[in-house]
C-alpha cells in the first residue's frame, strides 16, 4: 500500500491544498547581496551569472512546477502521483535551499571575505579543530572525496551539540540528516568548471578567501541558542 505521507524533507515545501485551485506563494530566486564580479578572482562574474541566474533559477522553476503537480494530485486524492513526485520536490527544494545558503555564505575579499573575527564560532573552531586552517583542510578533503556531485558542509550537529563536517550527495540538504547548515561549499561542476576546469582542488582552496564568516557565525549563534532552549 502506498503511503499518503510525504517525506520529512519534502513536506515543508508542499502547501496542502484547501480545494481545487487553492492559492500558494511561489518560490523565487533571492537577489544577491553583491555584484556578480565581487567574488573575483576566486569566482568569476561569468560563473556567478550562470550559477545564480540559470542553475538556481532552474531549481526554483522546477520546484514550483512540482509543487503545483503535488497540489493537483492532492486535490484528486491521487496518492500514487504524490509519491512519484517526491523525488522531484526533494531534489529541486534542496537545490533552492542549498544555493540560498551558499550565496549568503559568500562575500568579496574587499568587504571582509575570508576574515574570521573573534566570536563564539571562532572559539568553537579553535577548540574542536585547532585552527581555521585545519578545519578548512578537513572540509576540503571530505568535499573533494565526493563521488559525483554534492556539497561539503560545516554544520552544527544537535546530536552532539558541536560543530561537524559532513557531505551530502547531489542536492540533499544538511537538514535531511538532522544537521543545521552553517557553511556550504558547492561541489557541482557548474560552480567552478569555467574558472578551474578539472582542478577542483584549487576551487576548494580558494573559496575560503570569500567566505562570509559574519553570516556563518550568525547561523552558529542561532543554532546554539535553539539547541540550548530545547534542552531547558
Amino acid at each position: 500500500m502506498l503511503s499518503t505521507k510525504l517525506s520529512a524533507t519534502v513536506r515543508p515545501f508542499v502547501r496542502k491544498a484547501s480545494g481545487i485551485g487553492a492559492l500558494r506563494s511561489k518560490h523565487t530566486v533571492p537577489d544577491l547581496d553583491y555584484d556578480y564580479n565581487e567574488l573575483e578572482p576566486v569566482i568569476s562574474a561569468k560563473i556567478m551569472r550562470l550559477h545564480h541566474d540559470k542553475h538556481h533559477a532552474t531549481y526554483v522553476a522546477n520546484l514550483n512546477a512540482a509543487e503545483e503537480k503535488v497540489l493537483a494530485a492532492q486535490a484528486k486524492n491521487d496518492v500514487a502521483a504524490q509519491v512519484a513526485l517526491q523525488p522531484a520536490v526533494k531534489f529541486n527544494a534542496g537545490g533552492h535551499v542549498n544555493h540560498t545558503i551558499f550565496w549568503k555564505n559568500l562575500i568579496g575579499e574587499k568587504n571582509g571575505g575570508g576574515q574570521l573575527h573573534s566570536s563564539a564560532l571562532k572559539s568553537a573552531i579553535e577548540e574542536q579543530y585547532g585552527s581555521l586552517e585545519k578545519l578548512s583542510a578537513q572540509v576540503n578533503a571530505k568535499t573533494a572525496a565526493i563521488q559525483g556531485s554534492g556539497w561539503g558542509w560545516l554544520t552544527f550537529n544537535p546530536a552532539i551539540g558541536r560543530l561537524d563536517v559532513i557531505t551530502t550527495a547531489n542536492q540533499d540538504m544538511a537538514s535531511s540528516v538532522g544537521h543545521v547548515p552553517l557553511l556550504g561549499i558547492d561541489a557541482w561542476e557548474h560552480a567552478y568548471y569555467l574558472d578551474y576546469n578539472n582542478v577542483k582542488a584549487d576551487y576548494f582552496k580558494n573559496i575560503w578567501r570569500v567566505v562570509n564568516w559574519k553570516d556563518v557565525a550568525g547561523r552558529y549563534d542561532d543554532a546554539v541558542a535553539k539547541h540550548n532552549s530545547l534542552k531547558n
